[in-house]
């Protein structure tokens, strides 16, 4: 398997799916490793979600709606 084809599999879980049991077992690990992201980190996590809502004096950066988390 060429370095390019290895490089996608590790980043494209569909391109990765489309490949052979013979040819999947033959990747090499990726070097990066598994990642193991905790329950917890993944609910601290809200990236994205910043809003304004009208009663809150500033903005929230909270995927949880209001009153819940005006600052």
């Amino acid at each position: 398997m060429k370095k390019v084809d290895v490089v996608r599999a590790w980043r494209d879980e569909e391109y990765r799916n489309s490949l052979t049991e013979q040819q999947r077992a033959s990747l090499p690990e990726n070097p990066a490793g598994l990642a193991v992201v905790s329950d917890e980190t993944l609910r601290s996590i809200t990236g994205g979600c910043c809003t304004t809502y009208a009663k809150c004096s500033k903005p929230v950066c909270s995927c949880v709606t209001w009153p819940e988390q005006c600052p």
